[in-house]
């Protein structure tokens, strides 16, 4: 699939069914996840576009998709030839979805970790002109967690926390990915700028939103450990997501110290 040509188009208001909504969904290794996540996720929005990002999965994911794209033209297929880090694959999926005229963009897990019908939920405070991004979070009243060990569980909470204060954020869940935006205020980031490529994308792409002004809040959501294929979790990207966060506020402080020494 290659990003539409011609005139930019004009995206209409979302509306509550998942019209002008696109669901950017990136896959490694998920053959056995996708036809039924693919089914839940336009049950609960049906006038949704689903764009499948694959990063050349082994298993035959990238194929899958384009079996389910020529059955159900709500359906689009992003083939990428290697896996590159889910950063990247979102901002491709996102880039594809603001070219394709989308009015709100939402970000999901593949595994069943993010439940679909939770996304109507997810996409009403954008659809009421409430929230410009919209966080699934498992930190606030009525939020939870299944199915994690408590090492996993601490590491998560301690992540999120770590973020918060250290780059003065507001929400509380900073490392999940579950999210929906307003397809304007995801195209105001540049994602040229963007440093992460694995998890702590979620974090960065949230600390770019909140300085740009973006009204943000957070809806409960459950989220469930996969129960199939094997977790993305690594040493090096818990190791990744410190850094950058630590970067980030390096870059800030210096831009600081530079506009006072400029005045």
């Amino acid at each position: 699939m290659t990003t539409p040509a011609g005139p930019e188009p004009v995206p209409a208001a979302p509306g509550a069914a998942g019209e002008g909504t696109w669901v950017v969904l990136p896959t490694y290794d998920e053959a056995e996840n996708l036809p039924g996540i693919a089914a839940a996720i336009l049950a609960a929005l049906p006038a949704a576009t689903l764009l499948v990002v694959d990063d050349g999965s082994p298993d035959g994911t990238g194929e899958l998709a384009e079996s389910l794209a020529a059955a159900d033209p709500r359906v689009r297929v992003r083939h990428r030839l290697a896996k590159a880090g889910l950063g990247r694959a979102y901002l491709d999926g996102f880039a594809i979805a603001i070219a394709g005229g989308a009015s709100a963009v939402i970000q999901m897990d593949a595994d069943w970790s993010h439940e679909p019908f939770a996304l109507p939920s997810l996409l009403a405070p954008i659809v009421a002109d409430a929230a410009d991004l919209v966080i699934g979070s498992r930190y606030v009243a009525g939020g939870r967690v299944e199915n994690w060990g408590l090492g996993r569980r601490v590491i998560s909470r301690l992540g999120s926390i770590f973020a918060r204060v250290v780059l003065s954020l507001r929400p509380h869940d900073l490392t999940g990915g579950f999210k929906a935006w307003r397809a304007t205020t995801l195209a105001g980031i540049p994602f040229d700028g963007i440093h992460a490529g694995g998890y702590v994308f979620q974090i960065e792409m949230t600390h770019r939103a909140s300085r740009a002004g973006a009204r943000i809040v957070e809806v409960p959501i459950t989220f469930r450990d996969r129960q199939v294929g094997r977790s993305k979790m690594s040493r090096r990207i818990i190791i990744e997501a410190l850094l950058v966060v630590v970067r980030l506020r390096a870059e800030e402080i210096a831009s600081s110290w530079r506009r006072r020494r400029d005045r």
